[in-house]
């Protein structure tokens, strides 16, 4: 009798074992899942797109086909500048997120903004990040000609100078792929809203082909 309760008790212990061993997988791949916060402006938030045709669900697609076990948040207000996105990236950010991309200052290019005032907005930002341990992409804008070339030097300078000092990863231009081809702002046309500000479904598609590898190296070293 004392052989059958022992061997009782030992085959429950095992399939006790292998019950907990077979959730394991399950666990585990929900434990992994990154959380990246994509801060920023319409180009973000996908301004005069259909429901998934936006930048948010164009890259979160494109890293899912790729087998990344993400998600991809979108923190993108229409009309938001790098003021905007200081103002509201603490509470934009959360206890589980692990990465960030910032896509701001279209709307200070826009509005004329003091490039130092961009500068000093987006330094909060990456303070904000940076305290939490974020991995951060810092992605970049570069100002027109018709404010003069002190303005757009300065300007254009904020990004990669921050990038440096904090040690982000970096991608130089938002809209770098719509003119890739070399034909300049002809080419880009093609692949903007009417408005001639934000880019079509197309246009997005480029610019997610273009950006998501760096935000393949952001997951890895998020996953680090």
């Amino acid at each position: 009798m004392r052989s059958l309760v022992s061997y009782g008790a030992a085959g429950w212990r095992s399939k006790a074992l292998a019950v907990a061993l077979a959730a394991l997988p399950a666990v585990a791949a929900e434990a992994e899942t990154l959380e990246i916060v994509a801060l920023g402006d319409s180009l973000t938030a996908g301004y005069g797109l259909p429901q998934g045709e936006g930048f948010v669900p164009q890259l979160q697609n494109w890293l899912t086909e790729r087998g990344h076990d993400v998600t991809v948040v979108n923190a993108g207000v229409s009309g938001d500048t790098t003021a905007g996105g200081l103002s509201r990236v603490d509470w934009a950010l959360s206890d589980d997120t692990d990465a960030m991309i910032v896509t701001l200052g279209g709307n200070d290019l826009l509005r004329g903004i003091d490039p130092s005032n961009a500068r000093e907005n987006l330094d909060g930002i990456l303070q904000a990040g940076q305290a939490r341990d974020l991995e951060i992409l810092l992605v970049g804008m570069t100002a027109p000609g018709n404010y003069g070339p002190e303005y757009k030097a300065s300007f254009d300078a904020i990004y990669p100078e921050l990038a440096e000092q904090y040690g982000t990863l970096y991608e130089a231009e938002f809209f770098g792929a719509l003119t890739e081809d070399g034909d300049g702002p002809d080419a880009a046309r093609s692949y903007m809203q009417a408005d001639g500000i934000h880019p079509n479904a197309e246009g997005v598609a480029r610019i997610v082909a273009a950006l998501g590898p760096r935000v393949e190296e952001l997951i890895a070293e998020a996953a680090e």
